[in-house]
């Protein structure tokens, strides 16, 4: 099945940072970059994991070595609340700090945007909820990702939760890296459940931007890559943590996917999945695993063609079908990915019960800004529909 796009007549943006550097110990070259940037004192944004693991430490080696002054911020939470954004911002300014260096998941990349964005802007975070609201440009920033999920490294979007417990994504250019750095050897410590969670994080993430209304010829070609990579790599990562060469894709993988959601956008696998993740205190990709599949089999019929293109490209076979029929292989394609990194996505394996379902669909509304890029229109039936068949 051979991809076109169509909508020749659409204007359409792309948007990355300044510079990736890809490969191994390219973690060393921060050093250089930060002083390509003009920076003389940063500070690096992070969590105790990463500190306790010695990654932070090889960060500020690079960076005195370029005689560059370090702080540390190693405050970052899972899921972070928007307050790490306003103490992270009060150390850059207490320190005089002129560089931002996130390193880790992608809550420390996101709170690292957000803390550079604020270091130059007035107000809260959450103030600059939606797309191109930020007045003005930040602090320069570096963005190192220890995990192949996210793709935060590669867009410009970051999220924090408010003080009502509600997901609240700023999208912006001044969001971008500077620089992003990719080195898969920061990524050989992640355990199988997390292997696990960040990679369908970045399945979710390419498939919705492939399929989205609102995609564009740049996303598609990265996403439908990226869904190719993420079949392929991430049961030889989950089962072999070591495997060099599967992490090197999975962290590519990743990071093209949060390409191509930088020029698209997101749909109702993420909205949906917010509500689990926030009220439920579930791991972020674990959430966006649990409703994928149950989302794909709501949504194909809004785009059988791109379904289909979706199942070859993970490896299913659907010369002779109907295009319906290629379409539910893309379902059974993630189901069977999922099987195979010991994910279930059933939400009764996670404590969630049908007593619960007013609730889930009340926090699904919420997310209305997500149903407009959605290949399918979507009413408080059908979200009802998708977590019942989600049970």
């Amino acid at each position: 099945m051979n991809q076109a796009f169509t909508d020749i007549h659409k204007v359409s943006n792309f948007f990355s940072p300044q510079k990736v550097i890809l490969g191994q110990d390219s973690v060393k070259k921060v050093g250089e970059e930060a002083k390509a940037l003009g920076a003389r004192k940063a500070l690096i944004v992070t969590d105790p994991g990463i500190v306790s693991a010695g990654y932070a430490k090889i960060v500020e080696e690079a960076l005195q070595a370029a005689k560059i002054g370090v702080g540390i911020f190693d405050r970052v939470v899972p899921e972070p609340p928007a307050r790490c954004v306003d103490e992270g911002v009060q150390m850059i300014r207490e320190g005089k700090y002129d560089l931002v260096i996130g390193l880790g998941g992608g809550s420390s990349l996101d709170i690292a945007k957000g803390a550079a964005i604020m270091a130059k802007n007035a107000g809260n975070i959450v103030d600059y909820a939606g797309i191109d609201k930020v007045p003005k440009g930040g602090l320069p920033k570096i963005l190192i990702p220890t995990t192949a999920g996210t793709g935060s490294e590669t867009t410009r979007s970051l999220v924090v939760t408010d003080e009502k417990n509600i997901k609240r994504s700023v999208a912006s250019s001044f969001g971008i890296a500077d620089v992003a750095i990719l080195d898969p050897l920061l990524t050989l410590s992640m355990p199988p459940k997390v292997t696990a969670n960040t990679g369908m994080d970045a399945l979710t993430h390419a498939i919705e931007s492939y399929v989205s209304a609102t995609t564009t010829p740049f996303a598609e070609i990265l996403t439908l890559e990226a869904i190719r990579l993420i079949a392929y790599n991430l049961p030889l990562a989950y089962s072999k943590g070591s495997n060099l060469t599967a992490r090197y894709n999975m962290l590519l993988a990743a990071s093209i996917a949060g390409l191509g959601f930088a020029s698209s956008r997101l749909g109702i696998v993420h909205g949906l999945a917010y509500v689990i993740d926030t009220e439920y205190h579930l791991p972020h990709g674990r959430a966006n695993a649990i409703m994928l599949p149950h989302v794909m089999n709501f949504n194909k019929t809004g785009n059988l063609l791109k379904f289909a293109r979706i199942a070859e490209a993970m490896g299913e076979k659907v010369e002779g079908l109907s295009l319906y029929e290629a379409a539910q292989r893309s379902v059974e394609a993630v189901k069977n990915l999922l099987d195979a990194v010991q994910i279930s996505c059933k939400l009764s394996q996670y404590g969630v019960s049908r007593e619960h379902l007013p609730k889930l669909v009340e926090g699904g509304m919420n997310q209305a800004r997500l149903f407009i890029p959605n290949p399918r229109d979507v009413t408080p039936e059908d979200l009802k529909s998708i977590y019942e068949n989600a049970f």
